[in-house]
């Protein structure tokens, strides 16, 4: 099973979780916002903690930040496998402009009070 963690009160977030939903075609997805139960199993306190951390959990394995952002469209199909190319950037670069867009995301694209609920569509990807 491949999990997205993402910050459930985030609106790049879920926008980002939107469109994964839709471009999942072969529904290999599933997806559990990082304050909840499933999170809270599944991860340590610092990939938790701090919220900026988008986490995917993918064959056992975790992938943190933006290897985690390349991994998971590289298992959408599609155009999406040529953000790949991405891995020949250092590790120490795209993580920074991860947190660059990370530490500003809920000031260019603000923040809810509560975590985002499903649909009752999307309630079948979603592990809470």
């Amino acid at each position: 099973m491949n999990i997205v963690f993402f910050d459930g009160v985030c609106h790049l977030c879920n926008r980002s979780v939107d469109f994964l939903i839709r471009s999942d075609k072969k529904h290999l997805l599933y997806f559990a916002p990082l304050q909840g139960a499933t999170a809270s199993k599944m991860l340590s306190f610092d990939l938790i903690s701090d919220f900026s951390g988008f986490v995917y959990y993918r064959k056992g394995v975790l992938y943190h930040k933006s290897s985690a952002a390349i991994k998971v469209c590289g298992d959408i199909k599609g155009w999406m496998k040529l953000l790949y190319i991405f891995f020949l950037v250092p590790k120490f670069m795209r993580d920074g402009v991860y947190n660059f867009v990370a530490r500003n995301r809920y000031r260019w694209y603000g923040k809810k009070e509560v975590c985002r609920l499903p649909t009752n569509e999307e309630r079948r990807f979603f592990l809470e």
